[in-house]
């Protein structure tokens, strides 16, 4: 029977890493039977909006209805099986979920959940930094204190939380069909790619992963200095905006780069992730899930190694690593400049002015793709 994947996430358990590998080598899983259904990677992402009725305010929303569309035709022209995945799914509602299974269904496909999932203290601490790059101001005491019921939020436990994803997935895919890849902290980054093909009946060493990497985090001073900026870009709304100038020139490239030391939440949010992790485990059992990888990869640890906390940062820190960004970002708009320069020099067709267009876009499209 064909079957339809669905990679609902979670965010923050390596869904960039794995997407990249399958987007970058298409057609190399394509020869082994599987196909990515859409024009773009993109196109996924745009899917989950549709299927979790994002409300609009975009300039393009019928791009993505448009996506959506191209996705399910793709899927049931499909011979062998297909893949839809991207991250945001896991915020979807019940209704929601059983709305999009019952798509990828037609044509008698049998549908097949895949969830990717880490212990919920590193889980925690990720997501709070990825809400950073996205514009957050909210300082770590403050963060996950509240589960949103809308499947629009994504940054909170309805979408982090292994347990809470599950008892709304499960309502629209057997147990048997739903696949819990764990994540092991301890091995190296292709274990999970390896995990993840075996499940898709991918030869893992027939695709190439060179291109892909994972996501590196910042150290706690980086992340308080994101959180202090943050405050101050009230014209960095769109998403080219977040993704570009927040989330790769600045977060990426100048404060993942400074290689700054680890963090932990607060004590009464380190016990609260150990639950979430206990419940987790106990659903698994309970239901009968499929388990890719040891349960026990879930749990936080009983004995954490001493790290600080994000109020530990003192004001003297961040003005010592605000300096040092800046002076980077100095040799960046002198860099930029002579290329500039340059690219007017020598631009052809459309003259300097065309030069100097072609130079800027080539940076932008080269920081575009890494954020995606």
């Amino acid at each position: 029977m064909r079957r339809a994947f669905l990679h609902v996430g979670l965010p923050k358990t390596a869904t960039t890493y794995l997407q990249t590998i399958l987007w970058g080598q298409r057609d190399a899983v394509a020869a082994q039977g599987l196909v990515l259904p859409g024009r773009e990677r993109r196109d996924h992402l745009w899917v989950s909006r549709v299927v979790r009725e994002e409300p609009g305010g975009r300039r393009r929303p019928d791009r993505e209805h448009e996506a959506m569309g191209r996705v399910l035709a793709d899927v049931a022209a499909a011979e062998g099986d297909v893949l839809v995945s991207h991250e945001f799914f896991a915020a979807a509602s019940a209704e929601q979920a059983r709305t999009v299974v019952e798509q990828l269904a037609a044509g008698d496909r049998e549908v097949h959940l895949l969830v990717t999932a880490r212990e919920p203290l590193g889980l925690f601490t990720a997501s709070w930094q990825e809400s950073l790059k996205n514009r957050s101001t909210t300082p770590m005491a403050d963060y996950g204190r509240t589960e949103s019921a809308s499947p629009e939020a994504i940054w909170d436990w309805r979408t982090l939380d292994l347990s809470l994803v599950l008892d709304r997935w499960l309502e629209a895919v057997p147990a048997d069909r739903v696949h819990v890849l764990p994540l092991d902290r301890s091995a190296d980054r292709e274990e999970i790619w390896r995990r993840f093909a075996g499940v898709l009946g991918l030869d893992h060493a027939a695709v190439d992963v060179s291109g892909s990497f994972p996501n590196e985090s910042m150290g706690v001073v980086e992340a308080e200095l994101l959180r202090r900026v943050n405050a101050h870009l009230g014209e960095f709304r769109s998403a080219f905006d977040r993704g570009v100038w927040i989330r790769t020139f600045l977060a990426d490239e100048r404060l993942v780069t400074r290689g700054g030391e680890r963090f932990w939440p607060y004590p009464d949010q380190v016990a609260d992730c150990r639950a979430r992790g206990e419940r987790a485990v106990a659903l698994l059992a309970e239901r009968g899930v499929d388990v890719v990888g040891d349960p026990a990869w879930l749990l936080v640890p009983d004995e954490l190694e001493p790290r600080r906390t994000p109020d530990s940062v003192t004001d003297a820190e961040v003005a010592e690593a605000a300096a040092e960004v800046i002076a980077g970002l100095l040799g960046d708009v002198r860099a930029l400049r002579a290329e500039v320069r340059e690219a007017g020099a020598v631009g052809s067709g459309g003259g300097a002015a065309g030069g100097v267009r072609d130079a800027v876009s080539r940076r932008l499209r080269a920081r575009r793709s890494r954020s995606r």
